[in-house]
């Protein structure tokens, strides 16, 4: 199962406490973690092996959504900020969106994301 990370900036301590939260889930399942560049940056700096992609500004959230549409990516968890602004709402839209057209599991804050890890 491949599982993409992503979080705004006021969200990645949330998303490294979460995965650090769900360590044991994540370890011993045959899961692999792919996320835009930051945010598996500090993935890694946690301890966790993650494949990086590029930061969502310079195209990662766009790399993430054409796996999606590839079928190359089980699950989403993007941990959005919903009280900023983001020059790159267009690309976030369409991972949004594709997730929904391809039927991809898809958790924007954590009380989801539980849910979802839980049900693996």
């Amino acid at each position: 199962m491949t599982i993409a990370i992503i979080a705004h900036n006021g969200k990645k301590a949330e998303m490294v406490q979460f995965l650090n939260e769900n360590q044991e889930i994540l370890h011993s399942k045959e899961i692999k973690l792919v996320a835009t560049g930051t945010t598996g940056a500090k993935t890694e700096a946690a301890g966790f092996q993650v494949e990086k992609l590029l930061s969502g500004p310079m195209g990662g959230d766009a790399q993430i959504a054409s796996r999606v549409a590839e079928g190359k990516i089980d699950m989403v968890l993007f941990f959005r900020d919903p009280l900023d602004k983001h020059p790159h709402e267009p690309d976030i839209f369409m991972l949004m969106r594709l997730c929904d057209v391809h039927n991809i599991p898809l958790a924007t804050n954590p009380a989801t994301a539980t849910l979802l890890i839980k049900a693996i």
